[in-house]
């Protein structure tokens, strides 16, 4: 189960069409170690290797492929690129020997400008590399406003057949049809304050067309894909666009099923009908929290009424399943605050949901006061992420938290089972098409198993200094 790797996926065709050949690996394949890339690298000694990860829990394995790979041709040059990559270029390469360039932003434009100036790496807009022992960022690329002009991602090169699961980690397998994802939309005009998104591209939204969306969709279909989940950052965003793309499937006839993600404040919820005409079976919203409070202190900029008329009107138009992303352990936050966040989720219509704790990247409004506040360091701080309960002295110990999930999970789980036994046993009748009875006992039992920690989390510089392996909490737990 795992998403494919869109990102290179879209970039391949892009540098085929300026006449390079490409080949793609992605190392959820158990052929496709880093070993096993190593051995192609020897065997093809390609002109340039490309790297891409997104995000810092990627790194540590991304350094070791940058290693290997360069033991196995040391003159061949390294280039990364991704969220994490274009957050952090300059320390990336003073990290890192084995890396060569960093390429910031989107590579559609770039990648191919590199391949014809890699005598001349000053040219290329949005490049950050060495000369000599100097790290040189040259200046930033703009970002693409016209995303109909590249050809559809290449979904034929890599041998591996993706298995549908709920999103993020929820090892939950929703169909065995033939699945993909597709990206019709870039970028996200919000500003939640544990989101590095909006930055990337100044709170900018891009779309592609309908009809160029519409194209690839009739070509997906031909080639049999029958599950397709979009992984826009916020698809529910234009009314007009969604309803043409939605009557294009209608009127093609085309027999895929599909899934995106919104916020609840969207003005598109009232497309929710001609969306689930159109087959879409699948709708994950952030909801985040159950108190008005917390979403304000998170700056979500939604109600708990807008919540709860999305979810309602999504499954009144007849959408399969809808699913709630929640955040808990924010700052502030009581133990009573994230009960009632569980005591919302039952009561809404929602028929997966998921409650993590609130995490800390770099690139985020949330790092920035951290580090505004002397709690992280953003020079030695910066390849860790930190859970925002190990480290903020106005968060529950994480004890707590995890306390608090423990009890909202008998809560919510108890209330589906006797006041939502249809919907409930619907769902598990779905998963049990897919999965082991074995492994749903094993997903259900997840929020109350104890887990073993492989790796200490990581704790910020100044905590390090300190001696401290926690806050020092000076409030009074209220309950």
């Amino acid at each position: 189960m795992a998403f494919p790797p869109i990102g290179i996926e879209t970039l391949a065709p892009v540098v085929r069409q300026h006449g390079h050949e490409v080949r793609m690996f992605d190392t959820c394949h158990p052929r496709m170690k880093a070993e096993h890339i190593a051995e192609a690298v020897r065997d093809e000694k390609p002109g340039v290797i490309a790297l891409s990860f997104l995000s810092t829990t990627s790194y540590p394995a991304t350094l070791d492929m940058a290693q290997r790979l360069k033991q196995a041709a040391p003159d061949t040059p390294v280039i990364v690129g991704g969220v994490f990559a274009t957050i952090n270029a300059k320390e990336i390469l003073a990290d890192s020997p084995d890396i060569d360039y960093v390429a910031k932003g989107e590579g559609e434009e770039l990648l191919p400008d590199f391949l014809v100036n890699l005598e001349s790496p000053g040219k290329v807009g949005g490049l950050v590399w060495r000369s000599g022992g100097e790290i040189i960022e040259n200046p930033p690329r703009p970002i693409i406003d016209d995303l109909d002009q590249f050809p559809y991602p290449d979904r034929k090169s890599l041998p591996i057949d993706y298995i549908e699961s709920m999103p993020l980690d929820v090892p939950a397998v929703l169909s065995l049809e033939r699945f993909c994802t597709m990206q019709t939309s870039r970028g996200c005009p919000n500003q939640c304050v544990y989101c590095g998104i909006p930055s990337l591209a100044n709170r900018k939204w891009r779309h592609r067309s309908s009809e160029h969306v519409l194209g690839e969709m009739q070509q997906l279909n031909d080639d049999g894909y029958r599950s397709i989940y979009l992984t826009d950052d916020q698809f529910l965003l234009n009314r007009k666009r969604i309803g043409a793309i939605c009557q294009g499937i209608i009127d093609r006839k085309l027999e895929f099923k599909w899934g995106c993600e919104g916020r609840v404040d969207s003005v598109a919820t009232d497309q929710f009908p001609i969306m689930a005409r159109a087959n879409c079976n699948f709708l994950a919203f952030g909801v985040e929290a159950g108190t008005q409070q917390v979403l304000d202190r998170l700056k979500k900029m939604q109600t708990l009424a807008q919540v709860e008329h999305a979810v309602s009107e999504g499954k009144r138009c007849g959408i399969e399943t809808i699913h709630g992303f929640f955040l808990i352990g924010s700052p502030e936050e009581t133990k009573e605050e994230i009960l009632e966040s569980f005591r919302f989720a039952a009561r809404l219509k929602l028929d997966t949901f998921g409650f993590n704790r609130l995490c800390a990247y770099r690139g985020t409004p949330l790092w920035r006061d951290y580090v505004e506040r002397g709690i992280i360091d953003d020079v030695r701080d910066w390849k860790k992420w930190f859970k925002c309960s190990d480290i903020d002295p106005t968060i529950l110990a994480g004890n707590i938290v995890n306390q608090a999930r423990q009890k909202g999970y008998i809560l919510l789980f108890a209330n589906r089972i006797f006041l939502r036994p249809f919907q409930t046993i619907r769902l598990l009748s779905r998963f049990g098409r897919y999965m082991k009875k074995a492994d749903i006992m094993k997903l259900l039992w997840s929020p109350f198993r104890k887990r073993t920690l492989t790796l200490k989390p990581s704790l910020p510089a100044p905590m390090i200094d300190l001696g401290l392996t926690a806050p020092v909490r000076e409030v009074v737990y209220r309950a």
